[in-house]
């Protein structure tokens, strides 16, 4: 069977734990390392070479490692993903340019954790980009049902204030999060819709909001 070798790197032992547990329940993955600081972390990849890494951003300098290591070494073959609690715009703009795979916020459904690494096993990047025109395809009924089955409550949030018109900015402002970590929700939203698109977005949820508006639940 095929399966990915992981490297865990948090600060924090509660989520070593967790995300251990998590991965190690998944037949398609296996944790190789467990490392609670930067320079651990980085020594592990170089000895180790896992298949994907999942960083906390949390741990002091983690950018700076990842850029120095590049600068040195070239783009490292491990496919980097970091965890978050927010992102700012200058950080994807720094994790992109290391070519980072992906960016899970610590509040996503461990699922949505799972599925998002599957993705980026399989070489896709899922980093947030710049959405571009494109039209509604398929029929909006299904893209609902979706929606309905699919969406965090917080997703489900983001949705209702884009449809009101608001800025990544405002949105964040109103949630009180960076605007970088709404531009990360959004592009899961769309990932499981299957669009790439706010004014899409904005589109199936004004159209939704004729049959009682969007449930919170």
């Amino acid at each position: 069977m095929n399966f990915s070798r992981v490297i865990i790197a948090s600060r924090f032992p509660i989520v070593l734990l967790g995300l251990n547990c998590l991965l190690e329940a998944e037949s398609d993955f296996q944790v190789v390392a467990r490392c609670n600081d930067t320079a651990s972390c980085f020594e592990a990849i170089r000895s180790v070479a896992p298949d994907i890494a999942i960083l906390d951003m949390s741990m002091p300098d983690v950018l700076g490692q990842v850029m120095l290591d590049i600068a040195n070494s070239g783009a490292p073959a491990v496919r980097l993903v970091f965890l978050a609690t927010s992102v700012e715009d200058r950080d994807l703009a720094t994790l992109a340019q290391a070519g980072a795979y992906g960016v899970i916020l610590s509040e996503e459904e461990p699922e949505t954790l799972v599925q998002t690494l599957r993705q980026v096993a399989d070489g896709q990047k899922m980093l947030p980009v710049p959405a571009c025109d494109e039209a509604i395809s398929g029929t909006q009924s299904a893209i609902l049902e979706k929606y309905l089955a699919m969406l965090t409550e917080r997703e489900r949030q983001i949705v209702r204030l884009v449809s009101e018109g608001l800025s990544n900015k405002e949105i964040g402002r109103r949630l009180k999060v960076a605007d970088g970590t709404i531009k990360v929700h959004l592009h899961h939203i769309f990932r499981k819709l299957e669009i790439n698109n706010r004014t899409i977005l904005a589109t199936l949820a004004v159209s939704h909001s004729g049959s009682g508006g969007i449930p919170s639940s």
